[in-house]
C-alpha cells in the first residue's frame, strides 16, 4: 500500500511540474504559424523603415489640449520611457491646420510625425468640395519639409463610419482624389499609410478598402485587448495573414491592453506583444495608444504611466 501511495505521489508531482501555471495555458496552434512574413525590401515612400528592428511610438494624450500640453505631455512619456520615442502620433479634422508649433517640436529632431486624418465624406472628397482644404494641407506639409506618415482616415472600415465612407469603392476613389491633389501641390515628404482596424479584418471586411499597393507606402492596422482579451498576435493575426502577400512595411498605428484586466494579466500581455513584434520581421514601427478617452469604462482606458509594473514592463519590451 505504500508502494502504490508513493507511486501515485510521484506521479503526481511529474503531472504538476509538466502542466502550466492555471493562469497561463498551453499554448494552441495559430493560423499564422502557417504564414511567413513578407520577406521586402521595403521602401516606404517618405519614410525608410528601419532595417531590422522596429520604432516604437505613442499618441500620448495631453493633460491640456493645447500646444505647449501637447509638447509636455510627449517629453514627459519620453522622460519616463528613458528615450526620446520614434514616432508622434497625432490626431486631425480636414479643417484643422498641419504643421503647428507641436508639430515643428515634436515631429523633428530624431521623431517621426504620423498624423492621423479624419478626412470626412468621401464622396465630397472625389467631387472637390473640399479641395480647398486639400491643397492648404498640402502646402503645410510642404513647407513643414520633414518626412511624416500620414494615416489618412484611419479606421474606416469602421460601422459608424459607414455613412460617411459610403463604400469601399468610395474611399479608394476619395484616397486616390487626395494622392492627386498633393501631388498636384508637389508635395514629396509623405509617407501614405493605410489604415483599418484589426476587428474588420477578424470580420472580413477591412481588406476591401485598401487602395493598391501601388498608391500606399506602409500598411497599418490599430488592434486593443479591449472588452474582449485577447493576446497581440491573436488580434494581428487576420491582418498579418493579408500582409504578408503586400510588400510593405507594417505600422501598428493604434495599440494598448485596458486597465480592466489588471497589471498581472497586463504585464504578461505586454511582456508577450514585445516577444511577437520582434519576431515578425515586417513590423517595422508600433505605436501605443497611450489615453485614457474620456467617457470609457475600464475596458477603453488604456493608459500605462499609472501602473508601475506594467509600464515598467512596457519601457523593457519595446527597446
Amino acid at each position: 500500500m505504500r508502494r502504490f501511495v508513493a507511486v501515485v505521489a510521484v506521479g503526481l508531482l511529474a503531472l504538476t511540474a509538466c502542466s502550466p501555471p492555471p493562469d497561463e495555458p498551453a499554448p494552441t496552434p495559430s493560423a499564422l504559424d502557417k504564414v511567413a512574413p513578407h520577406p521586402g525590401p521595403f521602401a516606404g515612400g517618405a519614410v525608410t523603415p528601419p532595417a531590422t528592428g522596429a520604432w516604437l511610438g505613442a499618441w500620448v494624450r495631453p493633460a491640456q489640449l493645447t500646444q505647449a500640453g501637447r509638447i509636455a505631455a510627449v517629453r514627459q512619456y519620453e522622460e519616463s520611457l528613458g528615450r526620446r520615442l520614434r514616432i508622434v502620433n497625432t490626431y486631425r479634422r480636414i479643417d484643422e491646420p498641419f504643421d503647428t508649433y507641436s508639430d515643428r517640436q515634436l515631429g523633428r529632431k530624431g521623431s517621426t510625425l504620423m498624423l492621423s486624418w479624419a478626412t470626412g465624406d468621401t464622396r465630397s472628397i472625389t467631387l472637390g468640395h473640399t479641395d480647398r482644404e486639400l491643397r492648404t494641407r498640402a502646402a503645410e506639409l510642404r513647407r513643414f519639409g520633414d518626412p511624416v506618415l500620414l494615416r489618412v482616415r484611419w479606421e474606416m472600415d469602421r460601422p459608424n463610419l459607414a455613412a460617411t465612407m459610403w463604400s469601399a469603392a468610395d474611399y479608394i476613389a476619395a484616397w486616390r482624389h487626395i494622392r492627386a491633389v498633393f501631388a498636384e501641390e508637389g508635395v514629396r515628404n509623405v509617407a501614405w499609410v493605410w489604415c483599418p482596424t484589426a476587428e474588420g479584418f477578424a470580420a472580413g471586411r477591412a481588406a476591401a478598402y485598401y487602395p493598391g499597393d501601388d498608391t500606399v507606402d506602409w500598411v497599418c492596422v490599430d488592434a486593443y485587448a479591449g472588452s474582449k482579451f485577447a493576446s497581440l498576435k491573436d488580434l494581428l493575426t487576420p491582418f498579418l495573414t493579408w500582409a504578408a502577400q503586400h510588400p510593405k512595411p507594417i505600422v501598428v498605428g493604434e495599440f494598448g491592453v485596458a486597465r480592466t484586466w489588471g497589471p498581472t494579466v497586463r504585464t504578461r500581455w505586454i511582456r508577450e506583444a514585445g516577444d511577437f513584434v520582434r519576431g515578425w520581421p515586417q513590423i517595422k514601427a508600433v505605436a501605443y495608444f497611450e489615453s485614457d478617452p474620456d467617457g470609457n469604462g475600464e475596458k477603453g482606458q488604456f493608459r500605462l504611466a499609472g501602473d508601475a509594473t506594467a509600464f515598467a514592463t512596457f519601457r523593457s519590451a519595446f527597446p
